[in-house]
């Protein structure tokens, strides 16, 4: 599975689960470690980690094993690196907080079903 391929992959389970505001950023031309990082809000810790839950059994069920995850305990934020996509899922105030669109400096790759909800 390419990484883009994969990257869909991601987004239409976040979007199954509900997650909101999900973005798709093109990172490749500006780190090695990843291809795509997407970036989703939740509304809630559960509502994270079911989040995160879903994009991995997806992953999985696609043959895609995920790296690692970090950030399940804490509930406000939690990461999945898949390697050629990284998943940041995260409740909206610390979202609002990290800004990583803004970090990145680049314009977002949005899927018009991605933002619609």
């Amino acid at each position: 599975m390419n990484s883009e391929k994969l990257c869909n992959l991601v987004v239409a389970a976040l979007e199954d689960g509900k997650g909101l505001d999900i973005v798709k950023l093109y990172v490749s031309d500006m780190t090695t470690m990843t291809d795509w990082m997407i970036v989703a809000s939740g509304t809630s810790g559960r509502h994270l980690r079911a989040l995160i839950d879903n994009v991995t059994e997806k992953a999985r069920a696609a043959g895609h094993r995920p790296i690692g995850v970090e950030g399940e305990e804490g509930g406000e934020w939690v990461l999945l690196d898949l390697q050629d996509a990284v998943v940041h899922v995260m409740l909206p105030k610390v979202r609002e907080f990290y800004n990583l669109e803004k970090l990145w400096s680049i314009c977002p790759v949005r899927d018009a079903a991605a933002t619609d909800g």
